[in-house]
């Protein structure tokens, strides 16, 4: 027997850097009214979440951080930091209602001019920021994936803080807050149904509910209400906030399940659901893009629509459009290329970014999209080409009517095809129904002061407005003249980096989580999309390539602009012994916009994964 005391195994180095205090002028959210300060958090591992309730990559970071928050619920505080990239963003109701929308289980700091967001040189959404019991910022994470390298870490601190009796364990500064008693509860999508009853996805609640022509007397419930992945009857399945709805041919419905990553179907005449697409895992970068649809991960379905001869399927998790055959039984992608942005062209080739909002034109030519990140409305046509009808790209938006060209819409979420051949738009961030007239090329606003609306119905000539934040189904009929707005044009509030003229050395920070290593087993493990807008502002360095890094050269005469970076990642445990060792994927789009001044910088670190040590 050995009495021997073992030498305690030596914390590992990390950068120390003071985190910066949180500051917000809307205040504090899910603490009973209680504000915070870091001092207030001291001995506590305190997760920062850089998140803003448009991107749906945050509302996948949301989900990721649920078993960390609920497993070191005694030692571990995760602050939401809500940094808004759009105008509607910024108003203070709108991110209380957000948070009860998406389950947020913890506190949320609004900081509706980015004052925090700018004092941790945050570049992306979203961001997670890790910071020790003692105050100090010991990691940083862009993009989505990282989740076990943060509860690796945050084991790794609990021993070395309790070791040194400075970690503080017991009850965080989480307050729930009231119940609130209504029909639905920040709805969705809506469907017609043939008796003149509707079908909506009551989003929050993880449920479908069945209402009369009335739009308000509920007939009946699909769902338990609580949050899951399991078919049966209409009072076992459970669903995981679902959105999209549609008819299929055989007269089911289908239904898009957003935060399972599945396709659903609905049998109004057995009241059983059963999934169709999807097993359940988030669709990663490696993933396959087609085969049976039971085998083939989703990532995020926010609507579905019948259009020739495929179920299609807005899936604004990876910016993409899928199909689903259910004679094969089959899903592939029928458009996008994964990178968010605004391209048209064939439709391999095209951009989105974040499309949430399908509809088939009443001649059955065009499948209209609302895409959400770039604010524009959409369509692919029967050639399968992409063209923009209205939008601009991921930063401009605002409430102007007026030719297509001019006008701005601002995150719309739904789509709606009128009989003479326009388009209502359900314009989410302006709180207004719009529409869109192909043959005229103008757009006009139909109603203001909805709430949030994120789908409309054509019922007898009127339109059935899907009021998600109202948490209401509301019937407006449509106007022989339409009101013109013009509410001005805004661009996403973030503040420029200052670049030197000429050569531009862009780094990608990754380091790999502790216990891991970069996967080479099969080739490079790493990948770096760089591009522009206006595309002219790089003279040298745009494309893709395996490394981390690239030496951009900047056009002369052109001032300002966005680099478009995307990076990947994928590391893997690091232990010879085991065959098969756990793998993860860390990946993440930056938009920085840049303008070129004689005091600029001539190095850009964007941090994926780590610390930037040379900042």
């Amino acid at each position: 027997m050995n009495d021997a005391v073992p030498a305690p195994t030596p914390a590992p180095h990390r950068a120390r850097v003071r985190a910066p205090e949180l500051i917000g002028k809307g205040g504090w959210l899910n603490t009973g009214g209680q504000q915070y300060t870091l001092a207030d958090l001291r001995g506590r591992i305190v997760v920062l979440d850089f998140w803003t309730f448009c991107c749906v990559n945050c509302l996948h970071v949301l989900d990721e951080l649920r078993e960390l928050e609920e497993k070191h619920r005694d030692t571990v505080v995760i602050i939401g930091v809500h940094s808004p990239k759009f105008v509607h963003e910024a108003e203070h109701q709108a991110v209380v209602d957000a948070v009860e929308r998406y389950e947020v289980h913890h506190p949320v700091l609004d900081d509706p001019e980015l004052a925090t967001w700018k004092q941790y040189a945050v570049r992306a959404w979203p961001t997670l920021v890790v910071i020790d019991p003692e105050g100090y910022v010991v990691a940083q994470h862009a993009g989505e994936g990282h989740a076990h390298a943060i509860a690796k870490l945050v084991d790794e601190l609990e021993a070395e803080h309790a070791a040194k009796g400075t970690l503080r364990r017991g009850d965080g500064p989480y307050v729930a807050p009231e119940p609130v008693a209504t029909h639905l509860r920040f709805p969705g999508k809506a469907l017609l149904l043939p008796d003149g009853g509707f079908l909506v996805s009551d989003t929050t609640r993880h449920r479908l509910v069945e209402l009369e022509a009335d739009g308000e007397t509920v007939r009946g419930h699909y769902g338990t209400g609580e949050r899951g992945f399991t078919d049966g009857g209409r009072d076992e399945v459970r669903f995981s906030e679902p959105q999209g709805l549609t008819v299929l041919p055989d007269g089911r419905i289908a239904v898009a399940d957003t935060v399972n990553h599945a396709l659903r179907a609905l049998d109004l005449t057995t009241g059983r659901t059963v999934t169709l697409a999807g097993t359940g895992n988030q669709w990663w970068q490696g993933s396959a893009t087609s085969g049976p649809a039971h085998e083939v991960d989703l990532s995020s379905p926010w609507d579905v629509a019948w259009f020739g001869d495929r179920l299609w399927i807005a899936m604004a998790g990876v910016h993409q459009l899928w199909t689903y055959d259910p004679g094969a039984g089959t899903v592939e992608v029928a458009a996008g290329t994964t990178n968010e942005g605004l391209v048209d062209g064939p439709a391999a080739e095209a951009w989105f970014a974040q499309p949430s909002g399908l509809a088939v034109s009443t001649d059955g030519e065009r499948l209209w999209i609302a895409d959400s990140e770039t604010s524009a409305l959409r369509f692919v046509d029967r050639e399968g080409v992409v063209t923009t009808a209205v939008g601009t790209g991921l930063f401009d938006f605002g409430h102007r009517d007026g030719a297509a060209d001019q006008a701005l819409f601002q995150h719309p979420l739904g789509v709606t095809a009128l009989p003479d051949g326009s388009v209502a738009v359900s314009d989410t961030y302006n709180n207004a129904l719009r529409r869109f007239d192909p043959a005229s090329g103008e757009v006009t606003t139909l109603a203001t002061d909805l709430r949030e609306p994120s789908d409309a119905v054509l019922v007898d000539g009127d339109l059935v407005v899907v009021e998600s934040a109202g948490h209401r189904l509301t019937r407006l009929r449509l106007p022989e003249e339409a009101l013109r707005v013009d509410g001005g044009a805004h661009r996403t509030q973030r503040a420029a980096t200052e670049v030197a003229a000429g050569n531009l050395r862009l780094d990608v920070v990754f380091q790999a989580p502790a216990g891991q290593k970069l996967d080479l087993r099969y080739g490079p493990s790493t990948r770096l999309l760089v591009s522009s807008t206006p595309p002219e502002l790089l003279a040298e360095g745009a494309g893709a390539s395996t490394d981390l890094f690239r030496d951009l050269v900047l056009a002369d005469g052109i001032t300002e602009g966005i680099l478009h970076v995307s990076a990947m990642a994928a590391s893997c445990d690091d232990d010879p012994a085991n065959e098969y060792p756990a793998c993860h994927v860390h990946q993440q789009d930056w938009g920085v916009p840049v303008v070129v001044t004689a005091e600029g910088v001539a190095r850009l670190p964007l941090v994926l994964a780590g610390m930037d040590e040379q900042g």
